[in-house]
């Protein structure tokens, strides 16, 4: 683990694969964020990573993938794989601060956040995401609140995303952001979605995280 207060590389051992991320932590934050997409972490990961961690959140910033993986297409479908590295860095995660944690996922890593489930979880956000890849066995067991966000735009996954929503028996919230394609990555949406995952996540936290967490000075 790195020093409190420091953003780190860090390496994570799951199985035969040596996943790296980027972790952000200081004393006083009381859940972390871990943030994934379809393969390598993205500028919008880190964007996300930036203001949840102003908010008062650690934030663990994840490559799903290797370099040389990243150009082949069954890689990134591949929920299952996905699936069981993110487990196994939040599991990790979990494991070295005993926080509990929230997945800001997207792409096909919405897919894998869905079936990623672990002790320490406490909320999914998928935001341009592709939950409608997990199975409905998968969406039908999760047991945290997860916010479901798309660009009004991507007219191809908006329908099987709300299919995708009507599986969960969880608590859950799907949001259209005007205007946005798929990959939510302009200035406004990307600011929209960092504002729908900060009030996500932090009206969602264990009611004993709330209680310890400091008042904002």
């Amino acid at each position: 683990m790195p020093p409190a207060g420091e953003d780190s590389a860090v390496e994570v051992r799951t199985g035969r694969f040596r996943l790296t991320a980027r972790l952000s932590l200081t004393d006083s934050d009381r859940a972390v964020a871990v943030l994934a997409s379809g393969g390598r972490s993205t500028l919008a990961d880190r964007y996300l990573a930036r203001v949840l961690h102003q908010a008062g959140f650690g934030t663990m910033v994840t490559d799903l993938l290797a370099a040389d993986e990243v150009g082949c297409p069954h890689d990134a479908f591949d929920v299952p794989l996905l699936a069981g590295r993110l487990r196994g860095a939040a599991t990790w995660l979990h494991g070295r601060t005993g926080l509990p944690y929230a997945y800001v996922a997207a792409d096909t890593a919405a897919a894998a956040a869905v079936e990623a489930a672990a002790p320490g979880l406490f909320a999914i956000v998928s935001r341009g995401g592709r939950p409608d890849l997990a199975s409905p066995a998968a969406l039908a067991a999760v047991r945290v609140p997860t916010l479901v966000v798309v660009g009004s735009l991507d007219t191809r996954v908006l329908g099987r995303s709300r299919v995708a929503v009507d599986w969960m028996r969880c608590e859950h919230r799907f949001v259209l952001v005007p205007g946005a394609t798929h990959v939510l990555d302009g200035p406004s949406a990307l600011a929209a979605v960092a504002d729908l995952a900060r009030e996500w996540l932090s009206a969602r936290l264990p009611r004993t995280v709330r209680e310890e967490r400091p008042s904002p000075v």
